[in-house]
């Protein structure tokens, strides 16, 4: 007859005095009966599991898409141009700032002669500077999604009255222009249910013995014996050994609902500020690589922060002026169909760039010199030599 599977429980022998224990022969494995299969519950709440909340029909567990903010009762007030339209007034570096700036890039390379950077001499400087535009758009967006956790006593409050609707929840807001999130549980959703994962019983058959509570000993592999009629004192001669995951008691505590049974179960809104941010950079012929301007900062020229702001106006370069049109008509269309904005920022930062022409012992060299930190970029430099090791 085929022996029946077995569950282990806390506190039971599993030697020679367990019934289901069956002794065997020296070099002959232990035999026992096969651990039974882990029960497997299932990996996500049912759907019958969450109530039907007046103004949360749709609110599904993993949470769904953000949910539009309701039409302002009264009309925004419509954004205005700047009241000081700045004198767009261009920065340029002088000689001297050129020629220390190279001394310093000789300086940091260690093969490199500041012969040329001292005696060279500055015949041309040629300003091709560009400019960044960036404009930000400070949203507020929220979700809803069902959640659970342990139930431990919480407060159950659901049915109690109607749940306030997802945008009249207040909601602490953080330092403008700077992402974050907060969590909040709706009030009069909270009610108590079975844990899913465990049915309610609080634990599960532990995977690593599968509820067996034993597993095969690894010194004698079931054999019960090490060197022919040795009994193997790693196991005392059974030919197993206690799970060290469960301790022997073929389960482990759920993990959902932490032994606990019942799960609080509600509806958690999400609130999430974000900084939706785009740029426009004017394309510049300079010849300097683009990749080097990513490395400097630039100087702030302008910066217009309101509710909502107005597109750019009287900017010497057109190209700017119309990415403010652009994208100040984007962000304001995109971002008001699934979010609240809160505040419009637009900057404009200038990274200047000046082309260097210099000679040096007959012979024409140039440099540039771009960002604040005055980088230099000089590939030709014409005095440099190879170290090697001998």
């Amino acid at each position: 007859m085929e022996r029946q599977p077995f569950l282990s429980q806390p506190g039971r022998d599993y030697g020679i005095n367990n019934p289901g224990y069956i002794p065997a022969a020296a070099g002959t494995p232990a035999m026992f009966a096969p651990p039974v299969a882990e029960s497997i519950g299932p990996t996500a709440p049912p759907a019958s599991m969450f109530d039907n909340m007046p103004g949360y029909e749709g609110t599904v567990a993993g949470g769904g898409g953000f949910l539009p903010p309701p039409m302002p009762t009264f009309p925004a007030a419509q954004p205005e141009p700047a009241l000081d339209q700045p004198q767009w007034n261009i920065p340029s570096i002088s000689e001297n700032t050129a020629r220390d700036a190279l001394l310093l890039f000789v300086k940091s390379k260690c093969c490199y002669s500041s012969a040329p950077a001292k005696d060279g001499v500055i015949t041309n400087m040629e300003a091709f500077n560009t400019y960044r535009y960036r404009l930000d758009t400070f949203t507020e967006s929220r979700s809803t999604e069902w959640s659970h956790e342990p139930y431990t006593g919480q407060t159950v409050d659901a049915y109690a009255q109607q749940p306030p609707g997802p945008w009249d929840l207040p909601a602490k807001t953080p330092q403008f222009f700077l992402d974050d999130k907060q969590f909040i549980k709706v009030p009069y959703t909270s009610s108590v249910k079975p844990c899913h994962n465990c049915l309610g019983i609080g634990r599960k058959p532990c995977k690593d013995c599968a509820g067996a509570g034993n597993k095969v000993c690894w010194v004698c592999n079931g054999s019960c014996y090490r060197h022919g009629n040795d009994r193997c004192t790693h196991c005392s001669g059974r030919g197993r050994e206690n799970c060290s995951s469960c301790h022997g008691q073929g389960s482990r505590q759920c993990d959902i609902c932490n032994g606990k049974q019942q799960l609080l179960v509600y509806i958690k809104l999400t609130v999430k500020w974000t900084n939706n941010s785009d740029a426009y950079v004017v394309e510049q012929l300079s010849g300097l690589r683009v990749e080097n301007l990513s490395k400097v900062s630039g100087k702030e020229l302008f910066r217009d922060t309101q509710y909502m702001v107005y597109p750019l106006s009287g900017f010497p370069d057109t190209s700017v002026v119309s990415a403010s049109q652009r994208l100040v008509s984007e962000h304001q269309g995109k971002y008001m169909q699934t979010s609240r904005i809160l505040q419009q920022r637009q900057i404009i930062e200038l990274i200047p760039i000046t082309k260097v022409t210099y000679t040096w012992k007959g012979k024409s060299n140039i440099y540039f010199v771009y960002g604040n930190e005055f980088k230099v970029d000089a590939d030709d430099y014409p005095a440099t030599c190879c170290c090697t090791v001998m």
